[in-house]
């Protein structure tokens, strides 16, 4: 039932995104504001960052909770994740780049935010081709290590909602705290679980 509910509560942002375009392109009324193009592209790029942020929330709930089972949970949450960062990605090439390839390698060595922002798109991959119960077993111990990446990509994250950022931070200040909390949590409990591997190994 939580699934489901996850599941559902996932897609209405995707679903408001292709109402309000449906509006802009019919000339009704819609809430895209005057830049109807970029406020699609930050739209999903909010998302992305939500997802982000409920995903790492997932492991000290569990935490608090015991041994109820998130697995399933974390790994909607993940590839909601990489849905709104490839739309986030897709719309700005399209709508912004109007599809000029070739400006991309400019704005990535230019716009160091644009940097950030794709290479954390890009360690997503990874993470979302691999996010089976079949690739789990077929990777073994190294699927945990490579999903170790999500740190990296909640890092880059903060880097590129700092540098977007142009006249008020708090937003991106508010994301940042929550990310670091959230990163420093999976740390610690990390650091308990091989202190407490290795107490065990000594005994």
């Amino acid at each position: 039932m939580l699934q489901a509910s996850v599941i559902f509560l996932g897609t209405l942002p995707a679903i408001y995104t292709v109402v309000q375009v449906f509006m802009a392109l019919r000339g009704g009324p819609h809430l895209l504001g005057p830049d109807p193009a970029r406020e699609l592209v930050l739209f999903q790029g909010e998302w992305a960052i939500h997802f982000l942020v409920l995903t790492l929330m997932v492991t000290p709930i569990r935490r608090l909770m015991g041994r109820v089972k998130f697995g399933p949970l974390r790994r909607t949450l993940g590839l909601f994740t990489f849905f709104y960062a490839t739309l986030h990605f897709l719309l700005y090439i399209f709508l912004l780049l109007e599809l000029h390839f070739m400006a991309v390698g400019q704005e990535l060595i230019e716009r160091p935010y644009i940097a950030a922002g794709f290479l954390a798109w890009l360690l997503l991959v990874p993470l979302a081709l691999t996010s089976t119960r079949r690739m789990t077993k077929i990777l073994g111990k190294f699927w945990h290590k490579l999903h170790r990446l999500i740190y990296c990509v909640a890092l880059l994250a903060i880097l590129h909602v700092f540098w977007l950022a142009k006249s008020s931070y708090l937003e991106a200040v508010i994301y940042g705290l929550l990310l670091l909390i959230l990163l420093s949590i999976r740390v610690v409990d990390r650091k308990d679980r091989l202190i407490r591997l290795g107490s065990k190994v000594s005994v």
